[in-house]
């Protein structure tokens, strides 16, 4: 989730590359930070944004640090409940069906978990496994089983990462962590080979820099070391991408510009616009690096679109 709040007006948005180019938010959520579905639809409008991947949050209400921002109806008194409940999504995509796309992913660890995706597609027409967000390890079998689901029925995973220990020091527990390490992801990677992985959050975007080993911080700010692991890590793995959302994807993308628009320009074919939130400064932002027009088209529409044709 990022805190991103910066407006910038939409004339300014259509200035960057093609003005045409209707976006594909990859990553979005609905019923939260004070917006219904209404509200979400407006925010789009406002960014040329023609339509975007609602994803839940199957995360439990009672590991959810804040939940002054989510939507009151689902959690009630149960700590169990979802933080971003697949009603949601629904509610908001049966209203907005040439607007919003469904996304879904259950508790890797319900022994249920495949029979309730399975159904969801069936039933309500998910696209995306996502937004994956759990305390548990990328490459626990229970995951890869769901993974190989996903992948076998044509659905991208979108993951978030967050490490379980912070450097120095021997490392820093962390109660918030979520999918173990980008070394779990990598072996997901290898054992899901035919499924399409999305990288994201602090503990994703980390791996840009060199020295993600002793960053002291979860999340990644400025100066970024260069000689990270994630260009290794598309050089080496056909089946990852990476949405640029929220604050973890902005502030390492900003840590140093010229690099991000070195990278951009030589992965087009792996990033996806996302932003996890409402407003324009991700959009700014990337305006600013004057991208080439046929590198914008795919990450403002076409990566997703590959994955997700619309």
């Amino acid at each position: 989730m990022s805190n991103i709040q910066t407006h910038i007006p939409s004339d300014d948005v259509q200035q960057m590359g093609d003005a045409d180019l209707k976006l594909i938010d990859s990553h979005q959520h609905v019923f939260w930070h004070g917006r219904d579905d209404a509200g979400l639809i407006a925010d789009m409008d406002q960014y040329c944004i023609e339509k975007a991947w609602v994803l839940t949050s199957e995360r439990p209400a009672s590991i959810t640090k804040n939940l002054a921002p989510y939507d009151p109806r689902w959690k009630g008194g149960d700590d169990n409940a979802p933080a971003l409940p697949l009603d949601g999504v629904i509610e908001a995509c049966r209203r907005y069906p040439d607007r919003l796309i469904p996304g879904y992913c259950p508790n890797p660890l319900d022994s249920r978990a495949i029979q309730k995706l399975s159904g969801a597609i069936d039933i309500f027409g998910i696209r995306v496994l996502g937004e994956w967000k759990f305390q548990t390890l990328f490459d626990d079998p229970r995951c890869i089983e769901i993974f190989r689901f996903a992948g076998s029925k044509g659905l991208p995973v979108v993951l978030h990462l967050d490490i379980p220990y912070v450097p120095p020091k021997g490392g820093t527990y962390d109660p918030n962590w979520i999918g173990g390490t980008i070394h779990n992801l990598e072996r997901a990677l290898v054992a899901c080979s035919d499924t399409v992985f999305i990288g994201h959050a602090p503990g994703f975007w980390r791996e840009l820099s060199a020295d993600a080993d002793e960053y002291p911080q979860v999340s990644f700010r400025d100066p970024l070391v260069r000689g990270g692991r994630l260009p290794d890590m598309f050089d080496q793995y056909a089946n990852l991408r990476a949405d640029l959302s929220a604050g973890s994807g902005f502030r390492a993308l900003t840590a140093d510009p010229e690099f991000s628009r070195e990278m951009l320009i030589a992965y087009a074919d792996r990033f996806l616009f996302g932003r996890d939130y409402y407003g324009g400064e991700l959009l700014a932002f990337l305006g600013s690096l004057d991208l080439p027009e046929d590198v914008w088209r795919k990450i403002g529409r076409e990566n997703a679109e590959g994955l997700v044709p619309v």
